[in-house]
This record gives structure tokens, C-alpha cells and sequence, in this order.
């Protein structure tokens, strides 16, 4: 699958669990989604993120998560986000599973 082709695939999965949340009551923001390369190399300098970001390529999204207006930030108040996730595609990676609630990818070339 051509990278082009993979990043598609991706937008379409990223709206499918947009919906879900949205239907099982929860709210969504946008954090991160594109990151530039400098972007990624200035957060991996200061310890908060990798240079080598699949945000960089299109194939990686941070969630801000709201249910009943309460801003959730720990990552056991996404598992259910990233169990739907998981289960959307064979690629589809939980951020959850790595220390990263919020991010949701798209495996490439054996990133997550």
C-alpha cells in the first residue's frame, strides 16, 4: 500500500472514530494532527514527543477527550476510543499501548 493510499485509509477510519465517540456520548477536539519534520525534531528535543512522528506523515492524530464537559486526560479514559480503534483496522494503533492515550496511528514502515 502506497503511502498516499495508506494516509486515505486513514482519514477514513479517523472519521469512523469520530462518529463512534460522538454516539457512545463522548466529545472530541483536535490536538495534534499534521506536525512538521521541525515540528517533531524541536519535541523530541525537549522530551515530549519522537523526530521520526508519524504526524509527519499524515498517519497520526491527538484526541483532546470531553464527556459530560469534563476534560479527560488519562489514557484509561480513552481505552474504550482505542479498543474501537484497534478493532477498525489491521494497521490502526493505540497510542494507549505505548504510554500516549490520545494518539491514534496508523503503523508505517514499523512506527506506531
Amino acid at each position: 500500500m502506497t503511502l498516499g493510499e495508506k494516509q486515505r485509509l486513514f482519514t477514513h477510519y479517523i472519521g469512523s472514530l469520530i462518529l463512534w465517540a460522538y454516539e457512545n456520548g463522548y466529545e472530541l477536539t483536535f490536538g495534534d494532527a499534521y506536525r512538521t519534520p521541525a515540528q517533531a525534531a524541536a519535541n523530541a528535543t525537549a522530551g515530549i514527543g519522537i523526530a521520526n512522528s508519524l504526524h509527519c506523515e499524515r498517519l497520526a492524530v491527538d484526541f483532546n477527550l470531553f464527556k459530560d464537559d469534563v476534560y479527560l486526560t488519562g489514557t484509561e479514559s480513552y481505552k474504550p476510543l482505542g479498543e474501537f480503534w484497534e478493532s477498525l483496522h489491521p494497521l490502526a494503533r493505540w497510542g494507549g499501548r505505548f504510554g500516549d492515550g490520545n494518539h491514534f496511528s496508523f503503523e508505517h514502515n514499523g512506527r506506531k
